[in-house]
């Protein structure tokens, strides 16, 4: 049985290096290098509606011996109306490729930073795990929308880098 994610209460997860953690709501980084959903130069914060998916959308870019040997943070938090997100649907996406790992187009970082000019809270498929979300939060228009639930120390389970 599938839910739909916009349920009663809407929390969300990132996983930053610790040394970011006190700015893991900026969007500095990816108003720095671009990213998915947005250009270079707008700020954007990348989260994921569960931990796991949060984890993976780092270590696709990192790798699990990056998590293993520098210290992460995890953060949760939770949106306080969920009537500020805007839920994107597969259809709604006018290129299905956008989706599929990958570098993104300029026309796919135009798409996203429109919306998220227009919504605090975008709610989108995840391209890393085809059954998740992914909610990107544009940190001035979601000012005060939302509160931290949690920031703890993450520790990767070493299984994910085994040795030798």
């Amino acid at each position: 049985m599938v839910t739909d994610p916009l349920g009663p209460a809407i929390h969300f997860w990132r996983l930053d290096q610790t040394r970011h953690a006190n700015t893991w709501n900026s969007g500095i980084g990816a108003e720095g290098s671009g990213g998915r959903w947005n250009p270079k130069g707008f700020p954007v914060v990348y989260a994921s509606l569960d931990a796991a998916t949060a984890i993976l959308e780092v270590a696709v870019h990192k790798g699990f011996e990056a998590l293993d040997c520098v210290p992460h943070t995890l953060t949760a938090a939770r949106v306080l109306d969920v009537a500020g997100i805007h839920k994107v649907q597969v259809e709604d996406i006018p290129n299905p490729n956008w989706l599929i790992p990958g570098t993104p187009s300029h026309s796919q970082q135009v798409f996203g930073a429109s919306l998220l000019k227009q919504h605090p809270f975008v709610l989108i498929p995840s391209s890393v795990s085809r059954h998740s979300w992914n909610l990107l939060v544009n940190p001035v228009l979601a000012y005060g929308l939302y509160e931290v639930v949690v920031q703890e120390r993450f520790a990767l389970d070493g299984r994910l880098n085994p040795s030798e």
